[in-house]
Protein backbone atom coordinates (compact mmCIF):
# COMPACT_ATOMS: atom_id res chain seq x y z
CA UNK A 1 0.00 0.00 0.00
CA UNK A 2 1.14 3.65 -0.84
CA UNK A 3 1.85 6.05 2.10
CA UNK A 4 -0.85 8.76 2.68
CA UNK A 5 0.70 12.27 0.61
CA UNK A 6 -0.86 15.40 0.98
CA UNK A 7 -4.47 15.70 -0.78
CA UNK A 8 -5.65 12.44 0.37
CA UNK A 9 -8.48 11.04 2.45
CA UNK A 10 -7.40 9.56 5.93
CA UNK A 11 -9.32 6.72 5.84
CA UNK A 12 -11.96 6.37 9.49
CA UNK A 13 -10.60 4.48 12.53
CA UNK A 14 -11.36 3.82 15.92
CA UNK A 15 -9.15 2.96 18.51
CA UNK A 16 -8.72 3.09 22.80
CA UNK A 17 -6.70 5.86 24.19
CA UNK A 18 -4.58 5.73 27.55
CA UNK A 19 -7.54 6.12 29.52
CA UNK A 20 -9.25 3.17 28.29
CA UNK A 21 -11.58 5.08 25.70
CA UNK A 22 -12.74 5.11 22.42
CA UNK A 23 -11.67 7.67 20.21
CA UNK A 24 -13.67 7.82 16.65
CA UNK A 25 -11.74 10.14 14.28
CA UNK A 26 -14.78 10.63 12.24
CA UNK A 27 -16.27 12.40 15.65
CA UNK A 28 -13.42 14.66 15.52
CA UNK A 29 -13.53 15.66 11.72
CA UNK A 30 -15.25 18.64 11.21
CA UNK A 31 -14.65 20.13 15.00
CA UNK A 32 -10.61 21.06 14.65
CA UNK A 33 -7.84 19.89 12.57
CA UNK A 34 -5.41 17.12 13.77
CA UNK A 35 -2.08 16.03 13.62
CA UNK A 36 -1.69 12.29 13.82
CA UNK A 37 2.20 10.70 15.06
CA UNK A 38 2.84 7.26 14.18
CA UNK A 39 5.68 6.61 16.51
CA UNK A 40 6.93 3.12 17.14
CA UNK A 41 7.65 2.72 20.88
CA UNK A 42 6.13 4.20 24.05
CA UNK A 43 9.69 5.18 26.33
CA UNK A 44 12.52 4.77 23.58
CA UNK A 45 14.51 7.56 23.77
CA UNK A 46 13.54 8.79 19.75
CA UNK A 47 10.18 8.69 20.65
CA UNK A 48 9.87 10.24 24.31
CA UNK A 49 11.97 12.89 22.36
CA UNK A 50 9.32 13.29 19.92
CA UNK A 51 6.74 13.32 22.41
CA UNK A 52 8.21 15.80 24.37
CA UNK A 53 8.44 17.82 21.82
CA UNK A 54 4.83 17.81 20.74
CA UNK A 55 3.77 18.29 24.62
CA UNK A 56 6.10 21.36 24.45
CA UNK A 57 4.77 22.70 21.27
CA UNK A 58 0.98 21.79 22.79
CA UNK A 59 -0.18 24.97 23.12
CA UNK A 60 0.94 26.45 19.82
CA UNK A 61 -0.97 23.47 18.15
CA UNK A 62 -4.43 24.13 20.52
CA UNK A 63 -4.35 27.89 19.41
CA UNK A 64 -4.13 27.05 16.53
CA UNK A 65 -6.83 24.65 16.69
CA UNK A 66 -5.20 21.54 16.27
CA UNK A 67 -5.66 18.15 17.85
CA UNK A 68 -2.73 16.60 18.52
CA UNK A 69 -2.98 11.95 18.15
CA UNK A 70 -0.12 9.81 18.77
CA UNK A 71 -0.67 6.32 17.98
CA UNK A 72 1.68 3.39 17.81
CA UNK A 73 1.04 -0.56 18.76
CA UNK A 74 1.47 -0.43 22.42
CA UNK A 75 -1.24 -1.16 25.06
CA UNK A 76 -3.70 1.34 26.76
CA UNK A 77 -1.57 0.56 29.89
CA UNK A 78 1.87 1.42 28.28
CA UNK A 79 -0.01 4.63 26.87
CA UNK A 80 -0.75 5.60 30.21
CA UNK A 81 2.61 5.19 31.45
CA UNK A 82 4.21 6.70 28.86
CA UNK A 83 1.89 9.53 29.08
CA UNK A 84 1.37 10.04 32.54
CA UNK A 85 5.65 10.15 32.89
CA UNK A 86 5.99 12.60 30.54
CA UNK A 87 3.04 14.67 31.68
CA UNK A 88 1.89 14.20 27.79
CA UNK A 89 -1.92 16.55 27.21
CA UNK A 90 -2.71 14.64 24.34
CA UNK A 91 -4.39 11.65 23.63
CA UNK A 92 -2.53 8.28 22.70
CA UNK A 93 -4.08 6.19 21.01
CA UNK A 94 -3.38 2.06 20.79
CA UNK A 95 -3.29 0.50 17.40
CA UNK A 96 -2.42 -3.09 18.76
CA UNK A 97 -2.55 -4.78 14.99
CA UNK A 98 -0.94 -1.52 13.69
CA UNK A 99 -4.17 -1.72 11.26
CA UNK A 100 -4.32 1.95 10.82
CA UNK A 101 -0.35 2.40 10.53
CA UNK A 102 -1.06 0.33 7.49
CA UNK A 103 -4.05 1.91 6.25
CA UNK A 104 -1.46 5.06 6.47
CA UNK A 105 0.64 3.25 4.55
CA UNK A 106 3.45 3.83 7.10
CA UNK A 107 6.73 2.41 5.84
CA UNK A 108 9.05 0.34 8.37
CA UNK A 109 11.95 1.35 9.43
CA UNK A 110 14.79 -2.12 9.47
CA UNK A 111 12.96 -3.97 12.49
CA UNK A 112 10.63 -1.60 13.82
CA UNK A 113 7.52 0.51 12.55
CA UNK A 114 7.83 3.71 11.06
CA UNK A 115 7.79 7.53 12.06
CA UNK A 116 5.54 9.50 10.29
CA UNK A 117 3.39 13.01 11.02
CA UNK A 118 0.59 14.11 9.19
CA UNK A 119 -1.61 17.45 9.52
CA UNK A 120 -4.95 16.58 8.37
CA UNK A 121 -7.84 19.57 8.01
CA UNK A 122 -11.78 19.76 9.29
CA UNK A 123 -12.44 17.60 6.27
CA UNK A 124 -9.94 14.61 6.69
CA UNK A 125 -7.47 15.73 3.77
CA UNK A 126 -3.96 15.72 4.55
CA UNK A 127 -2.42 18.89 4.70
CA UNK A 128 1.13 17.95 5.32
CA UNK A 129 3.30 15.05 5.98
CA UNK A 130 6.04 14.74 7.70
CA UNK A 131 9.07 11.72 7.85
CA UNK A 132 12.44 11.34 9.33
CA UNK A 133 12.92 8.10 11.34
CA UNK A 134 15.93 9.37 13.96
CA UNK A 135 14.59 13.03 13.94
CA UNK A 136 11.48 12.73 16.17
CA UNK A 137 11.88 15.68 17.80
CA UNK A 138 11.40 17.39 14.05
CA UNK A 139 8.14 17.04 13.68
CA UNK A 140 6.42 18.99 15.73
CA UNK A 141 8.44 21.95 14.40
CA UNK A 142 8.16 20.85 10.89
CA UNK A 143 4.51 21.17 11.21
CA UNK A 144 4.77 24.20 13.10
CA UNK A 145 7.08 25.69 10.68
CA UNK A 146 4.30 24.62 7.46
CA UNK A 147 1.15 26.10 9.15
CA UNK A 148 3.69 29.31 9.44
CA UNK A 149 4.11 29.19 5.86
CA UNK A 150 0.37 28.85 4.84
Amino acid sequence: MKTLTAGDKIPPFHLLDQDGNLFNINEQLGKTKVVIYFYPKDESAVCTKEACAFRDSFTEFTDSGITVIGINSGTVASHAAFAKSNRLPFKLLSDPDNKVLKKFGIKSWLFLTGRETFLVDKDGIIQYSYRAFLSGDKHPENVLEFLASN
